[in-house]
């Protein structure tokens, strides 16, 4: 029976990758809090938005705030109704106020997954996956997870590659 003992056999030891992050512990932290809860608001803004492009493409329903019907004259305080945005007067289209916070939700998702990535320096490719969360639903969630594992992992297994100040 043989040893594969590296010193016996004459061989170095193998060393661990040298792994370098692009600033400390606590602003890889803060930054992935940040991404953790960019990521479910958006993965949560995501899910009404599709259950929005459910109602309004499938029911033709649109949610309205505090309008007034110009063609029937009936007010509706909150709720769906059947006729297109420009036949409501006055008050909120939330159909569409859920269009719109979704894109500005998800643009704060992609600098929180820029800062993220650019601390942890990981490849451009990660930086993309990460990005595909907030377009695909449940993903955001999911990926948040695993992440948020992976940097926990590598912040741990590597304690010396952050920057020093």
């Amino acid at each position: 029976m043989t040893d594969n003992n590296p010193q016996q056999t004459g061989q170095r030891p193998a060393r661990p990758a040298k792994r370098r992050f692009g600033g400390t512990h606590a602003q890889i932290r803060s930054a992935l809090k940040f991404y953790k809860a960019t990521s479910w608001i958006t993965g949560v803004m995501l899910l009404l938005l599709c259950l929005e492009m459910i109602l309004r493409y499938g029911f033709n329903l649109f949610l309205f705030a505090g309008t007034t019907n110009t063609l029937t004259g009936e007010p509706l305080a909150f709720g769906l109704a059947q006729a297109e945005p420009s036949v409501m007067e006055g008050g909120v289209n939330l159909s569409i106020a859920v269009l719109i916070a979704h894109g500005w939700l998800y643009v704060l998702y992609l600098i929180a997954d820029f800062r993220l990535w650019s601390l942890m320096r990981w490849p451009f490719t990660r930086f993309i996956l990460i990005a595909l969360g907030g377009v695909i639903p449940f993903l955001s969630v999911i990926l948040e997870k695993k992440v948020h594992r992976e940097v926990e992992q590598d912040l741990a297994a590597h304690p010396e590659a952050a920057k020093r100040y």
